[in-house]
């Protein structure tokens, strides 16, 4: 590895020099910062993250809050990472991944030792107190996902609130007028993770205004408990035509074979609509109409507003992407 000695000695000038020219502190004069600028080309020199550190220089390095808890659905929180990385690459970026459940204290971290040039936030709660650490220290930062307090923030995420709306449009505009929720697992919510109570309650709403009876369950990762969930809502709503999904795919799959297996068919005799889904809908055995969730999308704003803020742009508020409804097959009329 090429030393700054070797640059100096290239050069022709001290160390000193080549850490002045290099670092901006002080004024070089124009033909001795010629020499170092052919020096480091020539001989392909890198300074060291501490060097650039030092200098107050680009490290090229996000870092990305990414806890993956004991619930966490891996493969889910692994494109959501996976997103991330290909946007930063697009910036000339790498990603340190900080994946301890106690998030404050590495964001903390990279912040203060200036690791990095900037952060993305992943798997944000409502009342997230990485969002606290962000303001006070200054780091540049994007959110994927709201907290409860926006102030001085930039984040983004889907519309969820409008994609529940949309799921009801979807369904009253077919005639379904008894409608099945299977959500997120409790612990989710009990961890106020906010895009689960937005759209709740913006579905609930919706369904209230439009005169549709409607119940959401909270299943456990445990399939049994996610069969008993869907059996609980055929017993209390027993003129329910439509089911939505709001949670991961292996809820999805463990929902739908039970109800291979209790003989009821998609869509004669259930219309299914997988809301916000982070998962191929129409790969699955029976595709499904689906509100996809734009996660690349979602991903790739984030890097690009931290990016931005790296380079001096002030860049707070938040941007909510409109949902899309796909159409596969899987919600039919009332007849």
């Amino acid at each position: 590895m090429v030393t700054i000695h070797e640059v100096a000695k290239a050069a022709g000038v001290s160390i000193s020099t080549v850490s002045y020219a290099l670092s901006g502190k002080r004024s070089i004069s124009a033909t001795t910062r010629a020499r170092i600028d052919r020096a480091v080309a020539e001989l392909d020199y890198r300074p060291n993250a501490g060097a650039r550190m030092l200098a107050g220089a680009r490290t090229n390095i996000l870092a990305l809050s990414a806890p993956i808890r004991q619930d966490a659905h891996l493969p889910t929180h692994m494109r959501f990472v996976t997103a991330v990385v290909e946007a930063a690459r697009a910036h000339d970026d790498d990603v340190l991944l900080l994946a301890r459940d106690d998030e404050v204290t590495g964001i903390r971290r990279v912040a203060d030792s200036s690791l990095v040039d900037g952060v993305v936030v992943l798997g944000v709660s409502t009342d997230d107190e990485r969002a606290e650490v962000v303001r006070r220290t200054g780091v540049p930062a994007a959110f994927v996902g709201i907290p409860g307090d926006t102030e001085g923030l930039a984040c983004i995420d889907l519309d969820f609130a409008e994609a529940a709306r949309a799921s009801v449009r979807e369904l009253v505009a077919a005639g379904h007028r008894s409608v099945g929720v299977i959500g997120h697992p409790a612990t989710y919510v009990e961890r106020h993770t906010g895009f689960i109570r937005r759209f709740a309650d913006a579905f609930e709403e919706a369904c209230r205004q439009q005169g549709v009876t409607t119940l959401a369950l909270y299943p456990s990762l445990d399939r049994a408990d996610q069969r008993a969930a869907v059996d609980e809502l055929r017993a209390a709503l027993p003129d329910m035509t439509a089911l939505v999904f709001h949670c991961n795919e292996p809820v999805v799959e463990t929902v739908l074979a039970h109800l291979q297996a209790q003989g009821v068919r998609v869509p004669d005799d259930l219309s299914v609509l997988a809301a916000c889904a982070s998962y191929d809908t129409e790969v699955m055995e029976v595709p499904l109409s689906t509100i996809p969730l734009p996660l690349e999308e979602m991903c790739r704003g984030a890097v690009e507003r931290a990016v931005r803020q790296v380079d001096g742009a002030r860049d707070p508020g938040v941007t909510l992407l409109a949902p899309r409804f796909t159409d596969r097959g899987s919600i039919r009329p009332v007849h």
